[in-house]
């Protein structure tokens, strides 16, 4: 079945059929570290994988992508807190913080991908981050909305998800659902026409495409599905802060994407578990967490520049050309 996947999809199907057998056991594994670990791979996979839409489909890099986690994470959190404050947080209103968390996104996506559409390259990357900091600096400033650098505390999930292991499936069905979303607009005609952006903007708009239209739609799309990732987080961490939507955040989907290989669908989530058990593992036993991240960067862009899953990819290719 995976040959047969590998022969019609690409890498990306078999490799996600694979990680969702694995994803399926691991709160069977001894101890709470594997679930916690897991749950933190599964959300900022999202959100890799919602910056992979500019990035490996659209050929532009944001690095301002993490100011629309962070305003998911706060739209959610600020539904979530009355609820919680009277002692009444139910299905419908942790339901509701997450639509309000995909809607603001969206809505800051669409302010700000209206003026980043209009540049490409360098420019395009440079003025994302600036209106990150902007977003970053207001939630920072603005005390008596979004306790400043403070955050909000206290964040919970309706009882029955307050268990580890069930939050982490229930994350795990959010985020399949998102993911199949993704791969069913990324295999659109939308989806290729964000390739033909990607190779030759020219050309698509010699064909009167209307280049500006598509890429804020899809800048919007990428900024929905972060915010997805944001309302997951703050349940998941009991809190958050201002620093989910500065500059250092918007580098974690970058390295993640390029860890695992941005022209693959599956390679930002395989740069997820990749990235984040190391995070967890490195931290363990040294504060040096930056230096070795570095360096293994480093080493992937001189040595394997189409990520890990571009290694695997030719292996099989070559294996398949080999067979009679």
């Amino acid at each position: 079945m995976l040959k047969n996947l590998y022969t019609k999809y690409g890498l990306s199907a078999p490799i996600f059929v694979v990680l969702a057998l694995l994803f399926l056991i691991v709160p069977l594994l001894p101890g709470e570290f594997p679930t916690v670990v897991g749950t933190e791979i599964l959300i900022l996979g999202l959100f890799a994988l919602s910056f992979n839409l500019i990035y490996g489909y659209m050929g532009q890099i944001s690095f301002g992508h993490a100011a629309f986690f962070g305003l998911g994470a706060y739209a959610s959190a600020l539904v979530l807190r009355p609820f919680i404050e009277v002692g009444q947080l139910g299905y419908a209103g942790f339901f509701l913080a997450m639509v309000a968390a995909i809607l603001v996104a969206a809505a800051g996506a669409l302010i700000v991908g209206f003026f980043c559409v209009r540049l490409t390259g360098i420019y395009f990357a440079i003025l994302s981050m600036a209106f990150g900091e902007l977003l970053f600096y207001i939630v920072f400033s603005w005390y008596s909305f979004t306790k400043g650098d403070d955050g909000i505390q206290g964040l919970m999930p309706p009882f029955i998800l307050k268990s580890g292991a069930v939050y982490y499936y229930f994350t795990l069905v959010i985020v399949a659902i998102a993911a199949l979303l993704l791969w069913k607009i990324t295999r659109s005609p939308f989806g290729y026409t964000l390739r033909m952006l990607r190779d030759n903007q020219n050309r698509t708009a010699f064909l009167g495409i209307d280049i500006r239209r598509v890429m804020l739609l899809n800048f919007i799309l990428a900024g929905a599905f972060a915010g997805l990732a944001g309302a997951l987080w703050g349940p998941f961490q009991r809190s958050v802060s201002p620093v989910l939507l500065g500059w250092g955040q918007s580098g974690v989907p970058v390295f993640m994407s390029l860890m695992g290989g941005a022209n693959y669908f599956a390679g930002p989530l395989v740069g997820s578990i990749i990235y984040t058990s190391l995070s967890a593992y490195v931290t363990k036993f040294t504060s040096y967490w930056p230096l070795t991240i570095g360096i293994i960067i480093l080493c992937m862009v001189l040595f394997l520049p189409g990520g890990l899953l571009s290694v695997l990819d030719g292996w099989l290719g070559a294996r398949r050309k080999a067979d009679p």
